[in-house]
């Protein structure tokens, strides 16, 4: 199916409700479309096992939405356009698994925050998407659902913990998709699998009806083929929720009425940037060195964007990522009090699903947070950790206005995808993983992951940039503005283009 002479894969949000709004398409093509790459490449062809359930309804959707705009109705901003939503985000219409199998045939009464702004907003949920438990781990294995291959190269992981989304956003499966992020999981696979993924200052977007790993860092975010497409979705789903405390942030965001002000093509002349070299692995470690060597390149283009790069170092960055981290502190407390609030769950506490046995066997992290605190309150550990993440985002802010430059960028991850073999071996595993996404969320900043282009084997690079809370509208810029220079998007081979 081509969109104004483009293949479909390739459209944008803009493009195609444009060719809705003037007659050239339907929205009812453009979902039919979209099932048949999922029924040509998910269970069938590659297998890429990015779906956990499709929208039955998503026809019968797409028509109301026709005939809406054929009634002269007024039409949202999304309006058509066929969105897949990480299965941890409640969907009233179709089950919600958390990617465990114990609930898998679980159904919310009300859907996520988001997905019901998402719909408003005239966007389709076409289908969810593959997890692994609880979103527990950086990579696929899922007791729902196995594991997810990545489109670009079928023996690597998609990255975690939303990977179904990044699978199937990359193979044109649909337009956009939804992740959720906690310690980097919309931006490691956005990096793995060619895309943007977005992580908002903590309470910019709801998290009202998404289970939490740790709820005061947990986020939920786009995961799209361009920086606009990002920022459309991130406009209709940012604001003030009552169902989500941590939504204050959004008024002291004084967020913009759209974010898509932010978007100017010559954002980065002139413009100082910091480059984080402590973020960046050894040359001398055979999976950083592709990696490196895209990150270089990337920084080639944005001097040509017009901006000034300056290297800035942060002496012991691994400790500050260490000492940060809470998710063996609090997830277990924080799951805990979710589930006992959930009416008809089939589990009610972590401990239940440990002794179940219930659970993939690779996940090391869900295993690690069982043996949490049942009251983080009074662990010690606890407040040191929450401290030290104050510490750790004064530190970053402060390097950026020492330096006066609007962020900073690195490698999303200092590592290429990683093979199934290498993550079946125990090469690799939650805790030890080197992914810089922990930076952002574990100092509570914002950050946004675009394309830098890919490996000399043909694997995708993530570029991460990172900026002052509350502050996406630069962030976006920044991004967008290496858009425009490096345009870095392709679709992976092993899903090739409609006619």
């Amino acid at each position: 199916m081509q969109i104004n002479g483009r293949p479909l894969e390739l459209s944008d949000v803009a493009a195609l409700r444009a060719a809705q709004l003037s007659g050239a398409t339907t929205a009812r093509r453009i979902v039919d479309a979209y099932l048949d790459r999922i029924a040509a490449f998910d269970a069938s062809g590659p297998t890429l096992n990015a779906m956990v359930t499709v929208n039955p309804a998503a026809r019968e959707q797409a028509e109301l939405a026709d005939r809406k705009l054929a009634a002269g109705e007024p039409v949202g901003p999304l309006h058509g356009i066929p969105v897949v939503v990480k299965d941890c985000l409640d969907t009233a219409d179709l089950p919600t698994s958390f990617g465990s199998e114990i609930f898998a045939d679980y159904r919310p009464s009300a859907d996520a925050s988001v997905v019901r702004k998402l719909r408003d907003a005239g966007a389709i949920v076409i289908g969810k998407t593959t997890l692994p438990d609880w979103a527990t781990s950086w990579f696929s294995y899922s007791s729902r659902s196995g594991t997810t291959r990545n489109p670009f190269d079928l023996d690597r992981d998609p990255g975690g913990s939303s990977s179904g989304t990044g699978a199937a956003v990359a193979a044109g499966f649909a337009t956009v998709g939804l992740g959720t992020d906690c310690g980097g999981s919309v931006r490691l696979p956005a990096s793995f699998c060619n895309l943007v993924g977005v992580r908002s200052t903590p309470g910019i977007i709801s998290r009202a009806g998404c289970n939490p790993l740790v709820g005061v860092q947990d986020t939920i975010g786009p995961m799209t083929r361009t920086v606009e497409d990002a920022v459309r979705l991130f406009t209709v789903m940012a604001g003030f929720d009552p169902a989500d405390q941590l939504t204050y942030a959004y008024s002291v965001a004084r967020a913009p009425v759209s974010y898509l002000d932010s978007l100017r093509p010559d954002a980065l002349v002139g413009q100082r940037v910091g480059v984080l070299r402590s973020a960046f692995g050894s040359n001398d470690n055979e999976h950083a060195r592709p990696v490196n060597e895209v990150t270089e390149d990337a920084l080639t283009q944005l001097v040509a964007a017009g901006a000034e790069l300056v290297d800035i170092e942060i002496d012991d960055l691994r400790g500050w990522t260490e000492r940060t981290s809470m998710y063996t502190i609090k997830s277990k407390y924080d799951i805990d009090t979710w589930l006992a609030g959930l009416t008809g769950a089939p589990a009610k506490s972590v401990d239940e699903i440990i002794r179940s046995k219930r659970y993939h066997k690779k996940l090391d992290l869900l295993e690690a947070l069982a043996a949490g605190p049942d009251d983080p309150f009074s662990d010690l550990s606890y407040h040191r950790a929450y401290s030290a993440r104050e510490d750790f985002m004064k530190l970053l802010v402060n390097l950026m206005e020492s330096e006066n430059v609007r962020a900073l960028v690195y490698p999303t991850c200092q590592v290429v995808p990683p093979t199934r073999k290498d993550t079946d071996s125990g090469l690799w595993n939650t805790l030890n993983f080197p992914t810089n996404t922990v930076i952002a969320s574990q100092s509570w900043l914002p950050s946004i992951t675009v394309p830098a282009g890919l490996t000399g084997s043909g694997l995708p690079v993530g570029l991460e940039i990172l900026a002052r809370p509350y502050d996406e509208p630069t962030m976006f810029a920044v991004a967008h503005g290496f858009e425009q220079v490096a345009s870095h998007r392709h679709l992976p081979s092993n899903t090739p283009v409609s006619a």
